[in-house]
């Protein structure tokens, strides 16, 4: 009888591809942890808050602000144009504009510093137009508030899918 021998049996282990093929798994591995550990020591956690109590409080405070809102049935009709980058409406109370001047307030979800806030002054029919240049399509908290933080309108709000926002004191989101 004569025995066979495999033409790869007196070469090298790192000539064959099975070696490469299996340590190819927890190489990969081993690199998407480094790039995991770079992203996590160099971009700050702005999720989470630091002060819970303060901010506990000062939901209190903004539920008073909504039921002024609801007392004067308030209603902020605006549209986003992506292509002109502005930002168009009016604001009405019990169906007749809003002349005096407020604040809106655009908050990102995840990034405080890309937050916007935006004075706004109607002109004499209560319409406004704003240039909101560069406004990201993602979910926005949108807060509008009288120039004295007497009233307030809150909801959240993403110009991708829908460039309307309309907020009315004391509407349910959909």
């Amino acid at each position: 009888m004569q025995a066979t021998s495999s033409p790869a049996a007196g070469t090298p282990w790192y000539r064959h591809r099975w070696p490469w093929f299996i340590m190819l798994g927890p190489l990969a591995v081993m690199l998407a942890t480094a790039v995991t550990v770079v992203l996590a020591l160099r971009t700050p956690d702005a999720v989470v808050v630091d002060d819970y109590y303060k901010q506990g409080k000062a939901i209190n405070q903004d539920l008073r602000r909504d039921h002024v809102a609801t007392s004067l049935k308030l209603v902020l009709d605006a549209r986003f144009d992506a292509r002109s980058g502005m930002l168009a409406g009016r604001l009405h109370s019990f169906g007749r504009p809003m002349l005096a001047p407020f604040r809106i307030y655009l908050a990102h979800p995840t990034q405080p510093q890309k937050d916007l806030a935006l004075e706004v002054l109607p002109d004499d029919y209560g319409h406004f137009r704003l240039e909101v240049p560069g406004l990201e399509m993602t979910h926005w908290q949108v807060v509008v508030e009288g120039e004295g933080r007497q009233w307030r309108l809150a909801r959240s709000w993403s110009p991708g899918k829908d460039a309307g926002l309309k907020i009315a004191a004391d509407e349910v989101e959909p």
